[in-house]
């Protein structure tokens, strides 16, 4: 069974950090706590100076004072650690603000304290013979290849806690969600682009070269008809009569492949049982819905075409079957046959396009294909 939803396209590594972040940077973003520490500071600075009436004042006014500033010292200094850009998002100054408020109250000393521990540890280790020369020799050189042996583990803890403190900070100021969104939004405007352009192509086609081929037919046509039918030169107007109209029935079956003038005029029902028709592999039809949102049925004719070309190239079925219904305001399309099975994305037969398309719509592909058939493809799609 394959289910492919928007969701997975954005599917992350758990600590992709580990892999991308150097050392130094992520001790760098974890030692500018000291800029949130140092306002904790001047507030009790400020504690100390000041009559306890105007402290209960001018300690809160402060820390709201140094808010903003340093919402955006935390976007700065993530840089560090995450160099992807932080999208926009409504609520962009209460996020900050609350990325900010957590800082002061905890994560400044917690990340001194990391900082300490994995750096200043084996840092002493190492110089053990002389910040401590009474020390015995042998105890000082043992200090020292402990405090050498130490540094990869330092190095691993540092990455692994700036990494982390730098996803939960991008967590908090650009949730997965609003890049998701974002994500989709773009792949909406992108197909919306192509389709456009697919409508363009196709009236060029209809408007340009189709009514060419068609005034070449019939001045073929009437040429033929002034010579003598068992001549030379009428011989090759007739072959030459037969070309012009096989390439005009090639060209308007290229027109209804780039976009169908049916599912225009007539709605996705119909433009279904053209396609079936001129499927080579019997299709039954029963496909009952009405007129739908655009995007729906063009999504839908799509799918439903590129899987019914599948089944004639691959399955080696000796007939098929579609089957579309509404169900609780999402469209539904079954397309079943009777083949060998077998169906697999990783084996090219476009699974994963058709996966990619519905995603754009927020659409759902299901496939069961077991070996030796029968094959079914589901198809949801919100009408909304």
């Amino acid at each position: 069974m394959l289910n492919r939803t928007a969701l997975e396209a954005l599917t992350r590594r758990p600590l992709p950090f580990l892999g991308s972040a150097w050392p130094w940077r992520c001790a760098a973003y974890l030692m500018a706590s000291v800029v949130p520490g140092a306002v904790i500071g001047l507030v009790a600075a400020v504690a100390q100076v000041l009559p306890e009436p105007l402290v209960y004042v001018a300690g809160p006014g402060v820390l709201v004072l140094s808010l903003f500033p340093l919402a955006r010292f935390e976007r700065l200094r993530l840089r560090l650690v995450d160099g992807v850009p932080l999208p926009e998002v409504p609520d962009r100054r209460r996020r900050e603000a609350g990325l900010a408020v957590m800082t002061l109250l905890a994560m400044w000393w917690i990340d001194l304290i990391m900082v300490a521990f994995t750096v200043a540890g084996p840092a002493l280790l190492i110089l053990t013979p002389v910040v401590q020369p009474e020390v015995a020799p042998t105890v000082g050189v043992m200090a020292s290849v402990a405090g050498v042996l130490l540094l990869p583990v330092a190095a691993y803890t540092v990455t692994a806690w700036g990494g982390a403190r730098g996803a939960m900070a991008r967590a908090i100021l650009a949730p997965q969600g609003s890049e998701l969104s974002e994500v989709l939004r773009s792949r909406a405007r992108l197909v919306d682009a192509f389709e456009m352009e697919r409508r363009r192509i196709e009236r060029d086609l209809h408007d340009g070269a189709q009514q060419r081929l068609v005034a070449l037919s019939m001045t073929l046509g009437m040429a033929r008809l002034d010579l003598p039918e068992d001549s030379e030169a009428g011989r090759l107007l007739g072959l030459a009569h037969g070309e012009a109209k096989q390439a005009l029935a090639e060209l308007r079956e290229l027109i209804r492949g780039v976009h169908s003038p049916i599912l225009t005029d007539r709605g996705l029902a119909a433009a279904v049982r053209d396609v079936a028709g001129r499927s080579p592999v019997p299709v039954s039809v029963d496909v009952e819905v009405g007129r739908l949102p655009a995007p729906v049925e063009v999504t839908a004719y799509y799918v439903i075409s590129e899987a019914l070309a599948n089944l004639a190239k691959h399955s080696r079925a000796t007939e098929g079957v579609v089957i579309g219904r509404i169900q609780r305001g999402i469209l539904v399309v079954e397309v079943r046959d009777d083949g060998v099975g077998g169906a697999d994305p990783a084996k090219g037969t476009g699974l994963t396009g058709l996966a990619d398309r519905l995603a754009v719509v927020e659409g759902r592909l299901s496939l069961s294909s077991p070996i030796g058939g029968p094959t079914l493809l589901r198809v949801e799609i919100p009408c909304a």
